[in-house]
């Protein structure tokens, strides 16, 4: 596994190289974002620090993200929710703040890995009853939305709609079963592989993405207390007093 580790700071550089490298890794390191540009296409996984000497690493990771979609974890001491929302917004699969634990952020990138691995898919696939992403099945409708699940595509109205890998995850879960309503702990536990994320924002992060850039607030919608159901797919204009409720904080 080649690792692209963009960090400016040269004691954390080398810690996080040294870690690494014992677990198997190559790792080019860089410190300055143009040089994470040009050294893109060789890696097949990327650690981010965020402050970087040349340009912000959240502007940096959209121009990552719009050349590649190789998985990616933000690690950084930014630490307050509106960076971290935006982080995973921007397309991180996940944000560690720094100070973390090693050992920790090993296992995170471990299940980066895992989930990312190719002919993984969305981590749904894993159990045969959901069917994400089988060959032949059938898309999705809701309202004039389509999750073509197989295709890994999202369309709205005719008009197709890019979500994050994440994103997608998170929505093809929902409409694998449309007509049940999934707990949070399941969903971060098939899409993340770690039900202990419930008590970060990811997964509310990540279903407020697919709202806003679907403009259907009512795609996905919020059974409080328990988790997720694929909605109807009413829009804006049709929410009106019956508007689907929404997390506080990320919307």
């Amino acid at each position: 596994m080649h690792t692209l580790l963009v960090e400016d700071d040269d004691r954390m550089a080398h810690a996080l190289g040294t870690a690494l490298a014992l677990r198997g890794h190559t790792v080019r390191r860089v410190s300055r974002a143009l040089d994470a540009l040009r050294h893109t296409g060789e890696a097949e996984f990327v650690l981010l620090d965020l402050g970087l000497p040349d340009l912000d690493g959240l502007e940096l990771l959209r121009r990552l993200r719009a050349v590649c979609a190789v998985p990616l974890i933000v690690v950084t001491a930014r630490c307050e929710e509106h960076d971290i929302v935006r982080g995973l917004r921007a397309g991180a699969d996940d944000y560690v703040v720094k100070p973390f634990r090693m050992a920790e952020l090993m296992a995170r990138i471990d299940s980066v890995r895992r989930r990312s691995a190719p002919g993984a898919g969305a981590e749904p696939t894993a159990d045969p009853a959901y069917g994400v992403g089988r060959a032949g099945q059938e898309p999705v409708r809701a309202g004039d939305a389509l999750i073509d699940l197989a295709g890994r595509t999202v369309t709205v109205a005719g008009d197709q709609v890019r979500l994050t890998r994440r994103e997608f995850d998170v929505l093809a879960h929902l409409a694998a079963r449309p007509g049940e309503v999934h707990s949070r702990d399941e969903i971060l536990y098939r899409v993340w592989g770690d039900a202990l994320q419930a008590a970060s924002r990811s997964l509310d992060v990540h279903v407020a993405g697919i709202r806003a850039k679907t403009g259907r607030p009512g795609l996905v919608r919020t059974v409080h207390g328990f988790g997720y159901q694929l909605g109807p797919g009413t829009s804006l204009g049709e929410q009106g007093t019956s508007a689907v409720d929404r997390e506080p904080g990320v919307r």
